[in-house]
């Protein structure tokens, strides 16, 4: 049988009465009800948003209407917010990534990932805007890592629980760099400016203290501790766990719907079976910490 797993559980939010929370899956992900995200937003409310997003790692806020100043105040609240080694920014708004694909621009980000594990502090999380969404397909699905890793057997959590991994940067986006004009210049920055980190396999979410599977098969390259054949091995059994439909939620989009997420606790992947039509979209990531070892 599973060991139990001790949660540290915030102090219950009451939400307001014109906000309702509605979960889509046993597991994470809920659509919110009554609120606004481009007028300010009370105390009150946005702690009943934070208590949610804890719960439920995943929040969808359907037919929002955001300039980028409305934007980038509502993630504003949670953090710092960061730009995106890759991603092109709005016209004056840094902080704004633009994710717009078609035709010439195939999507890149239709695999399994944790934003930015490859930095010594990745992102806490993000909030993505649909600006133009194409006739069909485009969904995102997010998995969470609390029910991937609950889902393990207690000899194998006992055994990854001391092991720590790789996250690589270029093993993302090396292939992406090298095809722009600047690319070697670009592989060259990349290698002094965003060189592979180690991470904790296992991690210890630093609100709810519950532990999580902390590898995706986008950055993570290796397994330090063990050798080249059984780092593949256990990698690839572990990649191929997270894929359980039990462990996630997807969510097709609309034009102005807005999708928030835990990014510790969770990965997401953005499926690209539009191509080659257009999708356009605007997400701004907030600044996190360093992940912590489950024990």
């Amino acid at each position: 049988m599973n060991e139990s797993v001790t949660a540290i559980k915030p102090a219950p939010v009451l939400a307001p009465e014109s906000i309702g929370i509605t979960p889509r899956t046993c597991a994470i992900g809920a659509d919110v009800f009554g609120v606004d995200l481009g007028t300010p937003l009370d105390k009150t409310t946005f702690a009943a948003i934070k208590a949610a997003l804890h719960e439920h790692l995943v929040l969808f806020f359907l037919d929002q209407t955001l300039s980028p100043e409305t934007h980038i105040d509502f993630a504003s609240k949670f953090g710092d917010m960061e730009i995106h080694e890759v991603f092109t920014s709005l016209a004056g708004y840094p902080e704004v990534s633009v994710l717009e694909h078609d035709a010439d621009r195939p999507p890149i980000s239709d695999s399994w990932h944790s934003d930015v594990s490859y930095r010594t502090d990745p992102s806490m999380a993000s909030v993505l805007y649909a600006r133009h969404i194409p006739p069909n397909g485009g969904d995102t699905l997010w998995l969470s890592a609390y029910a991937a890793f609950d889902a393990l057997s207690e000899p194998l959590r006992d055994f990854l629980q001391d092991l720590h991994a790789e996250h690589d940067f270029l093993q993302a986006y090396g292939s992406y760099l090298r095809a722009q004009p600047d690319g070697p210049e670009r592989i060259a920055r990349a290698h002094i400016e965003t060189p592979p980190v180690v991470h904790p396999l296992i991690v210890k979410h630093p609100v709810t203290g519950r532990k999580l599977l902390y590898v995706n098969p986008t950055f993570t390259s290796r397994i330090v501790e063990l050798s080249k054949p059984e780092s593949d091995a256990i990698l690839g059994m572990l990649f191929k766990h997270l894929l359980s439909p039990d462990f996630q939620v997807r969510f097709k989009w609309r034009e102005d719907d807005v999708a928030m997420w835990d990014n510790r606790a969770t990965q997401h992947y953005a499926t690209g079976d539009y191509y080659p039509e257009y999708r356009r979209m605007h997400r701004i990531t907030v600044g996190g910490d360093q992940p912590l070892p489950a024990r």
